[in-house]
């Protein structure tokens, strides 16, 4: 990948982070109960992997690679972004993630999600083309 897509991944995850956020105030989502985070976190799953499946379906070549680096870029800024925010301007430190645990969820999740999409849609293109035969001629 060249340097203008690693920056095109990082700019979307940042709107994606910057969107989450702001629909999380005034208090980052501290202000809901438990049980309607966990439904959240239920709810927000099947759009992640359809982005995912969205953005790795197209690719023949390097599959798996870019499932990594989508996991990478939706995993790593976004803790950077969640350490200044809770960690250093709200006081929390390394500390932020067990009072904002439906955020270290999803710290996680990409790197199951996005590399499991890689390979089932790597075993699906398999079978479609083992099923299409040897070429004929």
């Amino acid at each position: 990948m060249r340097v203008r897509g690693h920056l095109r991944l990082l700019t979307l995850a940042t709107a994606v982070w910057l969107a989450f956020f702001v629909a999380g105030l005034p208090g980052y989502y501290q202000q809901y109960s438990t049980r309607s985070l966990l439904v959240f976190e239920a709810l927000l799953l099947p759009p992640i992997w359809a982005a995912g499946f969205l953005a790795l379906r197209g690719r023949r070549r390097n599959r798996t690679r870019h499932a990594l680096l989508l996991s990478f870029y939706f995993t790593v800024p976004l803790f950077l972004y969640d350490l200044l925010y809770c960690g250093l301007l709200l006081g929390h430190g390394l500390g932020f993630v067990v009072p904002y645990w439906y955020l270290t969820a999803y710290y996680a999740v990409p790197w199951v999600v996005f590399p499991a999409t890689a390979a089932w849609l790597e075993r699906r293109a398999r079978t479609e083309t083992a099923a299409q035969g040897p070429p004929q001629g």
